[in-house]
């Protein structure tokens, strides 16, 4: 029996062109890793006054390297606001190199990164255009990323997965900007966890609502998968408060009740506000776990190009 209660009818909904819209964010302002010497890497990391943060940054960077030394995973989440901020190529580097061995997002994170490839720029200016109903509703955005949930269900791919492949074949002018093409080339995890109503392809007349579950439902149990193998590795959430925290709890939960060996992982959360999920996971469950939990409190845009700076010295 259907529901008993009035429901609103997204088919009605009136899109817009991408090419007609204003974005705050444009391709032009991203930038690539600066090169270091280890030495100068080294001498930077030495410059770091041995207190708080100074310490924090050189657990993170000596957990990356030590975990891709034995090994073991190196898992990033994170939430949209790295992207609009410009890090992408960064995280792109990382993962070349080996200090990145799967990635996860949320549902903007797909959003953002899907516009910056095909189009050059992204974010919405949602003060200016929400009250006149021309927020949301880009549709070339909702085209691509939906078309690549179809595909997903029938093809039993994960979301990341489908819409990393459907972007490589798309093959847009930015592609080297695109965390998930970079993920799908080097056959990294992309796994996006999406809770339905947050997203703005979600509004829109084309949007599979069983699709869409059944997709990042398998990334659910991709990501689980890896954070099965966690022992001994690194969690890294960059700037996800909610979401990903709470997927990372739950995978924890569902890899601990079958048997799977979680012990002495390092977990760390670098946001610019501390927030009371992503303190406890990963911080918090590394710590019970035996390894080490830590924050880096500061920008995106500063934290990260420094990281991958000492990081990726020569």
């Amino acid at each position: 029996m259907p529901s008993k209660y009035e429901q609103i009818d997204f088919s009605k909904i009136k899109l817009n062109s991408i090419h007609d819209r204003d974005s705050l964010v444009k391709i032009q302002d991203f930038r690539d890793p600066v090169k270091l010497t280890r030495k100068q890497a080294d001498d930077l990391l030495d410059s770091f006054p041995p207190i708080l943060a100074g310490n924090e940054f050189r657990a993170l960077v000596a957990s990356l390297k030590k975990s891709r030394g034995n090994g073991t995973p190196r898992i990033w989440t994170m939430g949209a606001h790295g992207i609009k901020v410009g890090i992408s190529r960064f995280l792109i580097k990382l993962m070349e190199a080996g200090f990145i061995t799967h990635l996860a997002t949320n549902g903007a994170g797909v959003i953002h990164d899907t516009e910056i490839a095909c189009f050059g720029h992204t974010s919405e200016d949602v003060s200016g255009t929400i009250i006149g109903g021309d927020f949301a509703v880009t549709k070339e955005t909702g085209d691509i990323i939906n078309k690549a949930l179809d595909r997903a269900e029938s093809d039993k791919l994960g979301f990341g997965e489908a819409i990393g492949e459907d972007i490589l074949k798309i093959n847009p002018e930015f592609i080297d900007s695109c965390l998930a093409v970079a993920c799908y080339r080097n056959e990294i995890p992309f796994t996006v966890h999406v809770a339905i109503g947050t997203d703005v392809n979600h509004i829109h007349p084309s949007l599979n609502g069983a699709a869409l579950g059944d997709a990042t439902f398998r990334d659910f149990k991709i990501i689980s998968k890896s954070i099965s193998k966690l022992q001994g590795g690194v969690i890294v959430n960059l700037g996800s408060a909610v979401i990903l925290p709470v997927v990372i709890e739950k995978a924890i939960a569902a890899s601990q009740n079958m048997g799977y060996e979680l012990r002495n992982f390092d977990g760390f959360d670098l946001d610019f506000i501390r927030q009371y999920r992503s303190n406890l996971n990963p911080v918090r469950r590394a710590i019970e776990s035996g390894g080490h939990g830590g924050h880096i409190t500061g920008h995106h845009e500063l934290v990260i190009p420094l990281l991958t700076a000492i990081l990726l010295a020569e």
